[in-house]
């Protein structure tokens, strides 16, 4: 897959990297199909998301399964009259609805934006009119579907209340259900552009509300550097990334580079999080690739490591904060294998990244990722950044380019 979109995939150097990584980028790219539905065609019992929870439970769906379901989602979608540009708010933890929601909303046009579990009335009704959402598909949790619940009557634009799981509240339409009858999709004549919105966050700001951050539909082709060039995924990995849904890592790590390079996807849906759960499952499923932010690996270590199989693992990666050597070099000692750092934002994907043919430094976010032909500066709204000396207009929304 990887080939479709560089025309050299494998570096020795940084500078090997700066002069001759070249992104090919499809008019009118759309994940959905041209990378889901490809594998799902080319290699259908290829494996995408390997799904277990707290409970017991344990799924692995192939890549056509999730272009089965994932049409019956876009399909479902429209009949209640979502489609290009719409935008839908998915609340879902880890639940694997997500990856079927998120993909069948990338199918018809629309704007997905995931959201986290921890939001409150008072955070659902910001969202919900600064965003003008149409739809909002949550996880069956009491907690959260009260509190969108209390947000109804002041959520004017919001006219599908979905749930996935069990069903314990009234006036909430089923996922699970409806995908279960669900009219033979058919494809959209023009689903969208490459300049098109296909996913909106909200991240938090210093001062005032949380400002929403865009990303079109070419977002998921700068994830091949996350995946291929930090990750060090490959065909035959299983990587886990620990990152709920609602927050932008989970589509760094779960996601679009993964599936780009054709890893397989790890995800624990979980309540609560214990370090043991997490090592007994590396060894159980044979996981080779985990990335996770410096404060998992530090109640990783005050595990007794010596206990746990992590003869699977081959590469381990971390950001979001500062790693402390201390980390590093416990890591180390119990795997052999070195801790490899970058960052980024919700804004763009990786900017610096220790690369696989650099030696990490600890304390150190290694080089920035500069390549020839893309430019991954994100633009949020509600803000005034200086690009190249230019001042950005009050409001205006940009998102990538590819240049």
């Amino acid at each position: 897959m990887l080939e479709k979109f560089l025309k050299q995939t494998e570096y020795t150097s940084t500078e090997d990297f700066k002069n001759n990584f070249h992104l090919d980028v499809p008019d009118n790219f759309n994940f959905a199909y041209d990378v889901v539905d490809e594998w799902a065609k080319t290699d259908p019992l290829k494996k995408a998301l390997c799904w277990v929870n707290d409970k017991g439970e344990h799924h692995d769906f192939t890549f056509k399964y999730l272009k089965d379901e994932s049409d019956k989602a876009a399909s479902f979608f429209q009949s209640i009259g979502i489609g290009k540009g719409d935008k839908v708010m998915l609340i879902l933890k880890r639940r694997y609805e997500f990856w079927i929601a998120v993909l069948g909303l990338h199918k018809i046009g629309a704007t997905a934006i995931p959201a986290t579990h921890l939001l409150t009335k008072k955070d659902i009704i910001y969202r919900n009119n600064a965003a003008g959402i149409k739809a909002i598909v949550a996880v069956s949790d009491k907690v959260v579907l009260t509190h969108i619940d209390e947000a109804r009557s002041e959520s004017p634009t919001v006219e599908h209340y979905i749930s996935c799981g069990d069903q314990p509240f009234d006036e909430w339409t089923n996922l699970d259900q409806e995908l279960l009858t669900a009219a033979p999709f058919v494809r959209p004549q023009h689903v969208n552009s490459n300049d098109d919105i296909m996913l909106l966050y909200f991240t938090s700001g210093t001062t005032g509300e949380p400002k929403m951050v865009i990303h079109d539909y070419s977002y998921p082709l700068g994830h091949i550097v996350t995946a291929k060039y930090w990750h060090n995924l490959h065909e035959n990995s299983l990587h886990l990334t620990v990152a709920d849904t609602g927050w932008a890592k989970a589509v760094w790590g779960k996601l679009y580079g993964q599936w780009i390079v054709g890893a397989n996807v790890f995800v624990y849906d979980h309540e609560k999080f214990n370090p043991s759960d997490i090592l007994n499952l590396i060894g159980k499923y044979r996981i080779t690739s985990f990335c996770a932010p410096p404060t998992v690996y530090r109640f990783l270590i005050k595990e007794d490591l010596s206990k746990y199989d992590l003869s699977s693992l081959e590469y381990c990666t971390t950001a979001g904060e500062a790693l402390n050597p201390s980390v590093f070099d416990d890591m180390y000692k119990a795997t052999g294998l070195k801790i490899m750092e970058a960052f980024g934002q919700t804004e763009t994907t990786a900017t610096i990244i220790t690369f696989p043919w650099l030696q990490p430094k600890p304390g150190s976010m290694a080089e920035p990722c500069i390549r020839n032909g893309f430019d991954c500066c994100r633009r949020t709204i509600s803000r005034r950044w200086r690009i190249g000396g230019n001042s950005i207009p009050y409001r205006q929304i940009l998102s990538c380019r590819f240049i």
